[in-house]
């Protein structure tokens, strides 16, 4: 599933191609999503300048002068910014048709991704409304982490990947800053001290701001705007390596399911 960095890459890569353009008409060729795309969300947006592009949490958010189209990728989406004439292909479901005779296309083959029309403020959409702060703000560190984890016996690998507690912080990114920080993903997040949530909170950062600079991770769909994938997955030290030397002491990397998910972790690195 594309996860903060790829969200945020593929608004890097769309945003200078939509910013002041104007969209003519969204064009549905399938609204089996997630959720069903209205009918309606066609007259919402046709006409309407693109005022600005964002991203809250794996949410990108389009900015019209009426309201605001929050899209989704889901596990499989992907967007590209293409002549509007490109034939498209069986899994090119929404098109938003702009005024220089391009369009944003959304591919997604699994149909796991969703649009959605907001009124102001969009902050108060139900899919925000109740989000965490952004991992790379400054309002996110050590002590927040450890203020929230009070009381908590969740393992601390599903603590950071929820996001009332802080957004965008998905599995693969979740292990690679665990290991960088020394901290078990099994270790109960109550149990952490601060000096430890301290070490967590900056790697939080160093890897997601990693991530984006390299476009990404591509284990399966994801791609970038140009269609090139995200190179992260050359630097990852222990997501998908079970049974590799850990980069840091040579000890074979695990794997625990933690939280539904498959966790990984160096036994000696991590305590």
């Amino acid at each position: 599933m594309p996860e903060l960095p790829e969200v945020e890459t593929s608004l890097r890569g769309i945003a200078p191609h939509l910013r002041g353009r104007r969209i003519l008409r969204l064009v549905a060729r399938e609204r089996r999503l997630r959720w069903p795309v209205p009918e309606s969300l066609d007259a919402a947006v046709a006409g309407q300048p693109v005022l600005d592009l964002r991203r809250r949490a794996k949410y990108l958010l389009i900015d019209l002068p009426a309201g605001t189209l929050i899209l989704h990728l889901g596990m499989s989406g992907s967007l590209r910014v293409l002549p509007a004439a490109t034939p498209p292909g069986p899994h090119d479901h929404i098109d938003l048709a702009l005024d220089d005779g391009r369009c944003l296309r959304l591919r997604d083959p699994r149909r796991f991704g969703s649009l959605h029309w907001a009124p102001p403020p969009v902050e108060a959409h139900p899919l925000l409304a109740h989000l965490g702060p952004e991992p790379l703000s400054p309002g996110f560190d050590g002590a927040y982490l450890h203020r929230q984890s009070r009381g908590r016996r969740a393992a601390v690998k599903t603590f950071i990947m929820d996001s009332h507690v802080v957004v965008g912080v998905g599995n693969i990114y979740a292990s690679e800053a665990l290991h960088r920080a020394g901290i078990h993903p099994a270790r109960p997040a109550g149990r952490i001290a601060l000096l430890r949530f301290e070490r967590l909170a900056a790697s939080i950062k160093t890897v997601l701001a990693a991530a984006i600079a390299e476009g990404g991770t591509s284990l399966r769909d994801f791609v970038q705007e140009n269609g090139n994938p995200g190179y992260f997955a050359r630097a990852l030290r222990v997501y998908g390596r079970t049974g590799e030397p850990c980069p840091g002491c040579g000890a074979p990397v695990r794997t625990r399911r933690i939280g539904q998910r498959s966790s990984f972790y160096c036994p000696r690195c991590q305590r």
